[in-house]
């Protein structure tokens, strides 16, 4: 029983360094001084990340009931620093940053972050809710660990670039390392899991769950990826800004974990609650709030954002089984990636257009909301047997 302490350790490990994509406001800051890449640009590079991440996610959780964990994670930490040296030797060439940074470590992030997932669920069955949500709750606190790094060496005269080249050597051997120790329990070895076909992606529960997946990520994707100039809108100096991606990355990294929790309680009322909640907070945002209220906020649209990645993984799990969960989470997740294609660029685009984030905020507010409702007035269809549409 030791092996599932290890394996949860490594887990969260990985979780950690390929969360540092949360970071996206403190590097996009720098390359933009240096290089004049701009707002929308950096959107792009994050959105596109997030895209080649969820749809990479696909093959990789089929390579993954192939191959197993270990090689999987472990293409997926070459791949990660693959795409922070192409960057790294980019000179400010923003289809090499795209190539690098968006296509590439993306893909690596993608190989990565299923592993943990399955695994964490196969070592214990018993708490499949809580332990996703610590697991990916790595993932939602690796901003904090990349901010806090990145600024240390920035603001110290290193280059952009340079740092890039030695995040991706460093980050890259973790991974590596880590990987080693991603294991299954022998008794699931013997049981080689089914894969999803169109029946079980055209049920009503998996549709409100990949609906639900992109509401809430649009909502939270908007804002982590236009973080600095969104607080900055409102008066908070870069020094402030700064704090306010660690407490999205707090309220992130503790939702995770609290709604993987309270889906292990409250089953699948964990959706519509979460995307209510997420619009509520996100709304405050146009109101001018005293900056320690503003920066709470923050916080909060991080617990928020959170839950996607805990409670939607779950409810799959628990309504599909673990056979389909490998291949079906991922195509799921899919959702997430074209949030994370169009949310950052569009913030970033209203705001380079109007200086304001007003527009791309009400659009995802009206998204989680009717996403929320969806789910409230469908919720009965989780218990039952299969709905397809």
């Amino acid at each position: 029983m030791k092996n599932r302490w290890i394996s949860l350790i490594a887990g969260v490990l990985i979780q950690i360094i390929l969360g540092g994509i949360y970071a996206w406001s403190t590097l996009i800051a720098h390359l933009g001084e240096t290089y004049g890449i701009t707002t929308g640009q950096g959107g792009f590079i994050f959105g596109l990340c997030i895209t080649t991440f969820t749809l990479t996610m696909v093959v990789a959780g089929r390579f993954l009931v192939a191959h197993g964990p270990q090689l999987t994670s472990g293409i997926g930490a070459l791949l990660f620093a693959a795409g922070y040296l192409i960057a790294s030797f980019s000179q400010g060439s923003y289809p090499l940053l795209l190539l690098g940074l968006g296509v590439i470590t993306g893909a690596g992030i993608g190989f990565g972050y299923v592993c943990p997932l399955t695994v964490g669920m196969k070592w214990f069955p018993l708490n499949k809710g809580l332990v996703t949500g610590i697991a990916v709750a790595g993932f939602g606190s690796g901003a904090i660990i990349l901010s806090t790094v990145a600024e240390y060496f920035l603001a110290g005269g290193m280059p952009v670039l340079v740092f890039f080249r030695w995040w991706g050597i460093a980050s890259g051997s973790i991974l590596l390392v880590a990987s080693v120790f991603m294991t299954e329990p022998a008794a699931h070895d013997k049981t080689k899991p089914k894969r999803a076909g169109l029946g079980e992606v055209l049920t009503i529960p998996f549709m409100i769950s990949a609906m639900g997946l992109f509401a809430g990520t649009f909502a939270g994707l908007l804002v982590n990826g236009n973080l600095i100039p969104l607080v900055s809108e409102s008066g908070i100096s870069l020094p402030r800004s700064l704090i306010a991606i660690s407490l999205f990355a707090v309220g992130n990294a503790v939702g995770r974990i609290a709604w993987g929790h309270s889906f292990d309680r409250l089953g699948y009322k964990s959706i519509p609650l979460s995307l209510i909640g997420l619009a509520v907070v996100c709304m405050l945002l146009f109101l001018e709030l005293p900056q320690w209220i503003l920066l709470l906020d923050i916080l909060l649209i991080g617990f928020f954002f959170g839950a996607n990645f805990v409670i939607y993984a779950s409810a799959i799990e628990r309504h599909f089984g673990q056979t389909l969960f490998s291949t079906l989470y991922p195509i799921c997740f899919i959702a997430y990636g074209i949030a994370g294609f169009i949310a950052p660029g569009i913030g970033g685009y209203f705001f380079d257009l109007t200086g304001s984030f007003r527009i791309s905020l009400a659009i995802s507010v009206v998204l989680a909301v009717i996403a929320g409702t969806l789910a409230m007035v469908k919720l009965d269809v989780f218990g039952r047997a299969t709905h397809r549409l």
